[in-house]
């Protein structure tokens, strides 16, 4: 069994514990304006997947199984009581995974713009996309992966903070290492969790962006039809909706886990 690797973590705030996992290519400062906003009344943990951030890396392969395994010690070292946990994108899946095999570490759970499953042609676009970063270096699709991930009238935003926002995310994309990006991407591609969420039994709400490319609205319908009682809810927002609709983001996930 491989020593998991130490993750960087960042906690504000006071009030119940709330942890934040970020999208696959970013890092904990994806959560900047929505940690703004939830520290108020949540005392906010984020921290870095492996091989993302500031965070330890490996060059072996992993599952989001195993990402999954890395934050729940960290929960396991924050609190004896269960946390709230929101996971965006690949954090949605490593919530899937904590939700349906640690459950007794989350007392509720949101699951945002993610998927449980990808079928044959999505893993072919896995597939190639991992082959093109390993030739080409991960900024050959930041571009791409931009545009998916916002939608065009915020990438066309006047406004500074909106511009800064996208560029320093596209920055971090084009700087990300390849072989490490990579092994995520294969992670991510690797996923199934369609049985696991039928056995999901902690509070959990599915939030899908109405505008969603990359993880498009019918994944989230299906994750909340695998997992019985769950919630759903929409945001207007692309891919990275807690970057582009934080207010409206924090304001649903702060309204659903109140309620429990």
């Amino acid at each position: 069994m491989h020593k998991l690797p130490v993750l960087h973590v960042v906690q504000e705030g006071s009030g119940p514990l709330l942890v934040l996992s970020h999208a696959l290519g970013c890092h904990l400062g994806m959560w900047d304006e929505v940690t703004q906003l939830l520290s108020k009344q949540f005392t906010v943990v984020r921290y870095d997947h492996r091989n993302h951030g500031d965070s330890e890396s490996s060059a072996q392969d992993f599952s989001v199984d195993d990402l999954a395994d890395d934050v729940a010690k960290v929960i396991e070292g924050l609190s004896i009581q269960p946390v709230y946990f929101v996971g965006l994108s690949l954090g949605g899946m490593v919530g899937q995974s904590l939700a349906a095999r640690y459950p007794h570490l989350i007392k509720a759970c949101v699951i945002a713009n993610s998927a449980q499953f990808y079928d044959e042609a999505a893993k072919k676009m896995w597939a190639d996309r991992i082959e093109k970063v390993l030739k080409e270096g991960v900024s050959s699709i930041s571009g791409v992966a931009i545009e998916r991930w916002f939608t065009p009238e915020f990438l066309g935003a006047t406004d500074q903070k909106k511009q800064r926002r996208v560029a320093g995310i596209r920055s971090d994309l084009d700087l990300f290492d390849a072989k490490l990006y990579a092994l995520s991407c294969a992670a991510v591609a690797g996923i199934d969790y369609r049985k696991g969420n039928e056995n999901i039994s902690v509070p959990t709400l599915v939030l899908f962006g109405s505008h969603d490319q990359a993880t498009p609205p019918a994944l989230s319908f299906a994750i909340h039809e695998a997992i019985k009682g769950s919630a759903l809810a929409e945001i207007d927002a692309a891919h990275l909706s807690a970057v582009e609709s934080p207010i409206q983001f924090a304001e649903i996930v702060s309204s659903f886990l109140r309620s429990h």
